[in-house]
């Protein structure tokens, strides 16, 4: 018994020494947010002030010495993010977390980028501004890789740390293009729908642009089977320890529409949650130049940003950049392949993917002239014919480096202009306003033609030489309002109008927010920043109780029973509201997915189904196909001798949503609050560990919002009744050209990636009330609320 006790006594002093050891090793790895440091390449003394959010305010001499200070002070908060974030595109991620990241290597690998990435960075000028600076970064970086703390994440994986390079840049900058693009996920999809069902069953999916019927203004002077595809990329995306960007808002608000007479500017990139967020916030200032900027993990120039003179941001355009070709091998030469001028042999390029604690895969990546060949590296398509994917990111030259350093250094609205004209991909709604009372949305990306009668919403034909003839446009085609007469500006992801008679293929998102800002902001002439602080938080759908009016009209009411009748109540009176306490949403989002099942699942079955829940189009169709009586999918293919109709089905749906519900959430319907069902938890890639979940993800909270609102926080639909928030505002920033100093943001959790920073998750509760904090400017004010590190040459 003696021996057990000291045995005993023994582990748990061993496991105490241990405890305190990690957590001694979190501590000291916390970063350094005072005290002073000396960093080679720094010509002067440069101080970065640390506000009470962790914002790092970098005062220098020279633009040269405050990179330098950035890149610093920006690994030592988001090492481990920028490791994730410089993998991702080459192929690299199963060098960290082994044979699960296999999947997402081999395809990343085959895409390209890295490739690109290479010729770019070789083509850059090594005497321009924007090379000389974003080097200075890495100078900053590499300094804290070298001198600085380990995180936690990088002793968990046991990977060493390793110096940065413009290679890397391109690399994070190619993956955020790829997780623009909505043609991998939603054309394959659509080519099964046509393949199997005609076109007939496509009419409700608008592909012709028909449904994209809240358009932005523009103002100037039987193919096989491809859902392998679309599962395989959605799978991707959705495993990826990087979140994809989504969708967003913007708006400008003229001076003639606000009270004080200068422009207001709002700004909201919709983006998948995670933990660290999306994005670091930095203040440099030095003689020549200011900018509050906001920075993606490793990159050194902000896409977002202000200053006294001009302020920009972006939403994503959703325009089509991206194309798949089905190639036509020779069948005398399965190295061959057809093409309008007879058979060419396809090229190759060898990769190897190394994996932690396995044998590396050597990877043999097949191309055409469209491309990569997907099979092989997608699952599910080895015994198809060869599937290519056209991306304008990869065949075009890049200028992003210079693009994104023009935007951060412009001038004037005019010198914007060309910043963007620079960017061939990937398409962007950028948004513009300034001091001067000019406001601007302009897009970005190199657009095309098609050939009459080519549609590229499904997979194209590589081997007739007429689908991959592409007219390219120029850049003044581009649509694009700066200063229009009406004053103000918005983008919602919509789709805007057509230019010379010519709607630009894409994969917009629907009218509900557009409508919802367009009737905010048109009547309103006194707009304030609190005006827009509260708009941009707004919750309530404009298209949502128009849609449940129409469907209850449809109805067979005579067979409802007392809980059934006692739920549409609640639905007729409803208004559109999504807040916590709210009781119609968890209504109607069960009734919207009994509806969405109960009409498609049965033509497209299980997994196409799902490929259709994770694309913009389901978003676009539901209104125009459950209001049309004659559509096809109305009739459900298992029942053989029976026609339904839309009654029927809306019927059969809602019933099923209240009896769900009722099973879910009891049936007291009082209790049926969205609260109870609407949650977000920021997921950190080791958060997934059920032991580690609560120390590195942050939440799960109750939040109000929902998908297509302006507080837009969207989730997947599944059978179990419980939306788990997936993505949502990044940020959410409003400028006041009136009070510039006095201009607000807030986070969706903090500045820090590091779990044992306190601003890791500083603004969690502020950003879930839909709080703002003041994006700091005035010296004095930053002085008196900072802690403060200063940088000295060494």
């Amino acid at each position: 018994m003696k021996i057990l006790k000291k045995t005993g006594l023994f582990l748990l002093v061993l496991v105490l020494i241990l405890a305190l050891s990690v957590y001694a090793y979190l501590n000291y790895s916390k970063p350094q947010y005072e005290g002073n440091q000396k960093l080679i390449g720094l010509q002067k003394e440069t101080t970065v002030y640390f506000d009470d959010y962790g914002i790092p305010h970098i005062y220098a001499n020279s633009q040269k010495d405050a990179m330098i200070a950035l890149g610093y002070v920006h690994a030592q908060d988001r090492l481990w993010q920028m490791e994730l974030m410089r993998r991702i595109a080459p192929g690299r991620l199963s060098e960290l977390f082994g044979t699960k990241a296999l999947k997402n290597d081999m395809f990343f690998a085959a895409t390209g980028i890295d490739e690109y990435s290479t010729k770019a960075v070789a083509a850059l000028d090594k005497n321009s501004e924007s090379y000389k600076l974003a080097s200075a970064y890495l100078e900053g970086i590499n300094q804290y890789i070298k001198e600085g703390k380990t995180p936690i994440e990088f002793s968990l994986v046991g990977v060493e740390k390793t110096a940065f390079t413009l290679k890397d840049v391109y690399n994070i900058f190619g993956f955020m293009s790829f997780s623009f693009a909505m043609a991998q996920k939603t054309d394959p999809l659509l080519s099964d729908i046509r393949s199997e069902y005609g076109m007939e069953y496509l009419k409700d999916f608008g592909i012709d642009g028909a449904l994209g019927t809240k358009q932005l203004k523009s103002y100037k002077t039987k193919m096989e089977d491809y859902m392998a595809v679309s599962k395989s990329v959605a799978s991707l995306l959705d495993d990826s320890p990087i979140p994809p960007f989504i969708g967003s808002n913007s708006w400008i608000i003229g001076g003639a529409k606000t009270k004080s007479g200068k422009v207001l500017f709002a700004n909201d990139p919709h983006i998948g949650f995670s933990q660290p967020c999306t994005w670091y916030e930095a203040h440099i200032c030095t003689p020549d130049y200011e900018m509050y900027g906001y920075y993606l993990a490793g990159t050194p120039f902000p896409l977002l940003g202000h200053n006294r003179n001009y302020a920009y941001g972006l939403t994503m355009f959703e325009n089509d950049d991206m194309d798949l070709f089905e190639e036509e091998p020779n069948p005398a030469n399965a190295e061959q392949y057809k093409t309008a001028n007879g058979y060419k042999n396809f090229s190759y390029t060898e990769r190897t993917i190394k994996v932690k604690d396995s044998a590396s895969v050597a990877l043999k990546i097949k191309h055409s002239i469209h491309g990569p060949v997907l099979n092989g590296v997608l699952t599910g398509l080895n015994n198809h014919k060869p599937v290519t994917l056209s991306w304008i990111y990869t065949q075009q030259e890049s200028h992003l480096l210079d693009a994104v350093h023009q935007l951060s250094h412009a001038k004037n609205v005019s010198a914007f202009y060309k910043g963007v004209s620079l960017i061939a991909a990937p398409g962007l709604n950028v948004m513009y306003g300034d001091a001067q009372n000019n406001i601007a949305w302009i897009t970005s990306g190199k657009l095309y033609k098609m050939p009459a009668g080519v549609n590229p919403n499904f997979i194209l034909n590589g081997a007739n030489g007429r689908d991959d003839q592409k007219e390219y446009l120029d850049f003044s085609k581009n649509p694009s309002a700066i200063n229009p007469p009406w004053n103000y500006l918005y983008s919602a992801n919509n789709q805007p109008e057509a230019i010379e008679g010519y709607l630009y293929p894409g994969y917009y998102l629907p009218k509900d927010r557009a409508t919802r800002i367009d009737e905010l902001l048109a009547p309103k002439s006194n707009w304030t920043s609190a005006d827009v602080q509260k708009m941009i938080t707004d919750d309530t759908s404009a298209t949502a109780p128009a849609l449940i009016s129409n469907w209850i009209s449809a109805l067979a009411t005579q067979s409802l029973n007392p809980d059934e009748k006692q739920a549409l109540t609640t639905l007729m009176q409803w208004k559109g509201d999504n807040t916590l306490q709210s009781l119609a949403p968890a209504i109607y989002n069960k009734w919207i997915y009994c509806y969405l099942k109960n009409t498609f699942k049965d033509e497209l079955g299980e997994d196409k189904f799902n490929a259709l829940l994770g694309t913009h189009i389901v978003k676009q169709l539901i209104a125009s196909q459950s209001s049309n009586i004659q559509s096809p999918w109305w009739d459900n293919t298992n029942t053989k001798g029976i026609k339904e109709n839309r009654t029927q089905i809306l019927t059969q749906s809602y019933k099923e949503a209240i009896e769900a519900l009722t099973l879910q959430l009891g049936k007291n319907q009082k209790l049926w609050t969205w609260n109870r069902v609407h949650t977000l938890e920021h997921q950190h890639p080791f958060g997934k560990i059920k032991a580690l979940r609560s120390f590195f993800n942050v939440g799960p909270y109750e939040i109000n919002g929902t998908n297509e609102v302006i507080n837009n926080l969207l989730f997947s639909y599944t059978d179990n009744g419980q939306y788990e928030v997936k993505a949502g505002p990044s940020t959410r920033r409003v400028i006041d050209f009136s009070d510039i100093e006095n201009s607000y943001s807030v986070l969706p959790t903090g500045q820090s990636g590091n779990p044992m920073s306190p601003h890791y998750r500083d603004q969690a509760e502020l950003y879930n009330k839909g709080g703002f904090r003041k994006m700091k400017i005035n010296k004095a004010e930053i002085i008196k609320t900072s802690t403060k590190l200063v940088l000295q040459p060494k």
